[in-house]
């Protein structure tokens, strides 16, 4: 009965928030306002405090422009809980913009959509983010490509990190940051989660979305962290792989940190 009571409330919550919400950000968009990238956020809070889940951060986000954030993936709540506390845009594989509901929230946000099985697209994909990012938008990827089981990093893509090198070379400094960043599920009713319990918040791929979204809402009381790393600055001298490997090793020590922290 509580669990009912409280996914009725959940539901409520975001029905509310999206009704006055996503009127306010489509005239945002309509009208290319830069409030267009700080409502997102105020939605992204609400999300996460209806579901239950407190977000803990460690450090802080890059304040030296163009940055793209690359970070460790495993749930679909990565994308609420780092959008909770910056103003970022997000890189989504393309079939996302077709998910129902979600995939209305992400072209809300203006996430860049990316066909990464279509080769020929790749450094047109790779500009788009580029733009993006010596616009002063911050971008958020993740180099793995897919989602994990929340206790451990995947192998990263290094063609992935293409636009940051893209960035770089359409930066009128002449560099970009990279800022690897990891995202780790801690504690669940205020005890530490460990491996058995880690998947409650994880989601990978052959996770059905919905049941997986209902298990989140009748659980509650999640905890995340976000473990800041320190920003790599990316030149026209960088090495596309040596940076994927420079960023994949301290993703890796980072959300090591978050999940043995006690």
């Amino acid at each position: 009965m509580i669990a009912k009571i409280r996914i009725a409330f959940a539901i409520l919550a975001l029905v509310i928030a999206s009704a006055f919400l996503i009127p306010l950000q489509l005239t945002l968009l309509w009208l290319k306002h830069p409030w267009r990238n700080h409502v997102p956020r105020t939605w992204h809070k609400v999300a996460l405090w209806a579901l239950g889940l407190r977000v803990t951060v460690h450090s802080s986000l890059e304040n030296r422009r163009p940055l793209l954030i690359v970070a460790n993936h495993s749930s679909w709540l990565d994308i609420l809980v780092l959008a909770s506390v910056a103003d970022v845009t997000f890189v989504a594989k393309a079939d996302v913009r077709d998910w129902p509901v979600f995939g209305n929230l992400a072209r809300l946000q203006r996430s860049i959509f990316v066909a990464r099985e279509q080769k020929r697209k790749t450094q047109d994909q790779a500009n788009e983010i580029a733009e993006r990012m010596n616009a002063g938008e911050v971008v958020v990827l993740f180099p793995e490509g897919t989602t994990s089981d929340g206790n451990r990093l995947l192998l990263t893509k290094s063609s992935l990190f293409g636009a940051a090198t893209s960035a770089v070379a359409q930066s009128p400094a002449g560099h970009v940051y990279v800022q690897p960043v990891a995202i780790g599920y801690t504690k669940i009713h205020g005890m530490p989660m460990g491996h058995y319990h880690r998947p409650i918040a994880a989601w990978p791929g052959d996770v059905e979305m919905l049941p997986h979204l209902m298990g989140v809402l009748e659980t509650g009381a999640l905890d995340a962290e976000i473990n800041f790393g320190a920003a790599i600055e990316v030149t026209a001298a960088t090495n596309r792989k040596v940076l994927a490997q420079t960023a994949e090793d301290e993703i890796r020590s980072l959300l090591e940190e978050l999940l043995h922290r006690r």
